[in-house]
């Protein structure tokens, strides 16, 4: 039986799976987790320690079709002004309750287009942000930058607040598809915006490019693929486009019937992750390549990958604190999310308390299992060892192991030391993560798993 052939036995084809990027996986948080318990998450942050800070600006120009993030369009910069306002009161919240001394590691800023940001806006938020948390020796600021949406004067403000990694996003650099998709955005703009980046200093660009989008095909993604690789990014995120018409309702707009199927799909990303192996960039995980010298290349070959709401990181933060609507946040307590609508969020601000709404408590087996998934969507390998350190009998952990084991047979390897996903088994990296997974899978709508 060949790879393919045992890919589709194992349901490769069919399933849909969650990224785990979080476990358990947000379909699964409650409401059992408000402001009183994100308040007290918050003061429990040990004093003088580096945190993460993700901030969410949920507004774009146009809404792009494909995406099902938690955005809403405007066409007047009324509403973002307004909630960089909101934002600065929150910042001033958090200030009121966050220890002193802590830092940042990591300061992401995405969206949304954060890019809409005025000049202005930019220094006033990222000046409150450092204010209260500055960026640690050695810290990353990252922003999410959509070339349609960015101009030398909003750049050199991001320059000056201290922004030294940008991430762009490509989906596809085919008119038909751009155009299928509501994404249309020129090979040149983004080359010039590209080279304004790489002006101002900027020495790490990520990059976002899709695979199993409406009419794409393998000469299209190699076309695409090439056009990024003369950007010389130093990493790249080749996400499978996930199509949930169900859940994101501007995805109906995209033509189903235009869509790869899950065999095409496969073909599509090893199309693309060829040329990215051939042009000397190292495989990170399940969706990502770097170039060797990137943070994310280092941390995979030395043990230090890790997996959070972002895709992949190498930041070893234990908080990870989200602002502004929809915004999750990860303590050593648990997760907790903020109101998804921009009023419902704003409201609690300025009623003078945070707008989480729900989330999760860990408990139990949350935190053995959690690295497992972790550790195998990273590594493709979970040591024993390292399983013996979150207080779970040893023969029920070995049980856990074996089971998944099992039923992975022929794709995974387990022996006295590690259970393995063997690389023709890879594909399946997300589907073998679930075999872990605790909770009820039945009633949440994810993505397909290839």
């Amino acid at each position: 039986m060949n790879t393919l052939s045992q890919l589709t036995a194992f349901g490769l084809f069919d399933a849909r799976v969650p990224r785990y990027t979080s476990y358990p996986t947000a379909p699964h948080f409650g409401g059992g987790v408000g402001s009183g318990t994100f308040t007290k998450w918050i003061e429990a942050i040990p004093a003088h320690s580096s945190i993460s800070l993700y901030l969410h600006i949920p507004f774009c120009r146009r809404l792009c079709w494909f995406c099902a993030c938690r955005t809403q369009g405007s066409a007047s910069d009324d509403p973002v002004i307004a909630y960089a306002k909101m934002l600065q009161s929150e910042i001033a919240l958090l200030a009121r309750h966050l220890p002193s001394g802590v830092t940042l590691s990591r300061l992401h800023w995405g969206g949304g287009t954060p890019t809409m940001l005025a000049p202005g806006l930019i220094r006033d938020v990222a000046g409150a942000i450092l204010d209260v948390v500055p960026l640690a020796r050695g810290a990353e600021f990252s922003v999410e930058i959509d070339p349609n949406e960015i101009d030398e004067a909003r750049l050199d403000a991001l320059i000056a607040a201290g922004m030294n990694r940008a991430s762009i996003g490509v989906q596809d650099f085919d008119a038909q598809i751009q155009k299928a998709i509501g994404r249309e955005q020129g090979f040149e703009l983004t080359r010039d915006v590209v080279a304004m980046i790489r002006a101002r200093g900027v020495s790490s660009l990520n990059a976002d490019i899709l695979f199993g989008l409406p009419h794409q095909t393998k000469a299209k993604i190699a076309d695409s693929v090439g056009k990024l690789l003369s950007f010389s990014p130093d990493r790249v995120a080749l996400y499978g486009y996930a199509h949930v018409p169900w859940m994101s309702k501007r995805q109906q707009m995209i033509p189903s019937d235009a869509m790869p199927t899950p065999q095409e799909r496969l073909g599509l990303y090893e199309m693309a992750q060829a040329l990215f192996l051939t042009h000397g960039y190292q495989e990170i995980g399940i969706d990502h390549f770097a170039k060797p010298t990137d943070a994310l290349a280092v941390a995979a070959r030395t043990g230090h990958l890790r997996r959070n709401f972002q895709g992949y990181t190498d930041d070893v933060a234990q908080t990870l604190v989200g602002l502004g609507a929809s915004s999750i946040s990860r303590f050593p307590q648990g997760y907790a999310q903020n109101a998804s609508g921009t009023s419902a969020h704003t409201k609690a601000i300025r009623g003078g308390q945070f707008s989480t709404h729900r989330g999760h408590v860990f408990s139990g087996e949350d935190h053995l299992r959690a690295r497992i998934i972790e550790a195998l969507m990273c590594d493709f390998t979970v040591e024993q060892a390292e399983l013996a350190g979150f207080g779970i009998a040893p023969d029920k952990v070995a049980a856990l192991l074996a089971k998944v084991a099992a039923a992975f047979d022929g794709m995974v390897v387990l022996d006295d030391a590690a259970l393995t996903i063997l690389p023709k088994g890879r594909p399946l990296a997300r589907m073998i993560a679930r075999g872990f997974d605790a909770y009820d899978q039945s009633k949440a709508q994810h993505s397909a798993a290839i």
